[in-house]
C-alpha cells in the first residue's frame, strides 16, 4: 500500500458559471479501520479561495499550516488577500522545496479570481502543477471520480445545480473506494455567498 493512501482521502473541485464547488469525503482511516468520520480535508484560506489536501492525514495538517503562515505574511505585506493563481504558485513552491522528503499530499486548489472567474488546480507532492477549466480530482477514490464527473459535468452550471452535480459524482465515487466515504463535506462558492453542506452517505 502506497503512503498516499495510508488514511484515504477523495476530493473534487469543479467549476460552474461565476462559481465552483469543492468536496471532500470524512472518513479517517489506517488503512481499513476507520478512525474518524469527521475528518476536515478542505480548508478556508479567505473567503473566495479555499484548498483541499489529500494523501497523509499528518502532512497534509503540517503542510496546512505552514501555507496558513504563509499567506498571513502576504495578508501583512501587500495588505490584500492572495488571488488563487499566486496561491497554487506558492503551494507549488513550498512543495518543491521538501522535494527529497516531501510532504505525502496532493492538494486541490479553488478560488474565485478577477471578474469572478473561477479558478481550480491540483498538483502533486513536489509541485507539479495540473491546471483544468471543469474539474479536478485527487485522492485514493480519484479514478472513479474521473468517470464519474466526466459523465456528468456540464459547463456554466449554476451554483444549485454545480452542488447537487458535484454530490451525486463524489457520493457515487467513494462507493467504490473502500478506503474513502462515510458521507461528503461540501462547499459552493459564489462572488456573494460560500454555501457549506454536510452529506450523508453510505456508512461502511
Amino acid at each position: 500500500m502506497s503512503i498516499f493512501e495510508y488514511n484515504g482521502s477523495a476530493l473534487i473541485a469543479m467549476v460552474g458559471k461565476n462559481c465552483f464547488a469543492i468536496a471532500s469525503d470524512r472518513r479517517l482511516g489506517v488503512q481499513l479501520q476507520t478512525i474518524a468520520t469527521d475528518f476536515q480535508r478542505i480548508y478556508k484560506i479567505h473567503d473566495r479561495l479555499f484548498l483541499g489536501l489529500s494523501g497523509l492525514a499528518t502532512d497534509a495538517q503540517t503542510l496546512y499550516q505552514r501555507l496558513v503562515f504563509r499567506h498571513k505574511l502576504y495578508q501583512l505585506r501587500e495588505e490584500r488577500d492572495m488571488k488563487p493563481e499566486t496561491f497554487a504558485s506558492l503551494v507549488s513552491a513550498v512543495l518543491y522545496e521538501k522535494r527529497f522528503g516531501p510532504y505525502f499530499c496532493q492538494p486541490v486548489i479553488a478560488g474565485l479570481g478577477e471578474e469572478d472567474k473561477p479558478f481550480i488546480c491540483t498538483m502533486d507532492s513536489i509541485g507539479a502543477k495540473e491546471l483544468a477549466k471543469d474539474f479536478v480530482v485527487a485522492g485514493t477514490a480519484s479514478e472513479s471520480l474521473y468517470g464519474a464527473c466526466e459523465a456528468m459535468f456540464k459547463p456554466d452550471m449554476e451554483a444549485e445545480e454545480l452542488f447537487e452535480t458535484i454530490s451525486q459524482a463524489l457520493l457515487s465515487s467513494v462507493d467504490r473506494d473502500c478506503l474513502s466515504g462515510w458521507g461528503g463535506h461540501v462547499y459552493v462558492i459564489t462572488p456573494t455567498e460560500v454555501k457549506e453542506r454536510i452529506l450523508k452517505g453510505r456508512m461502511d
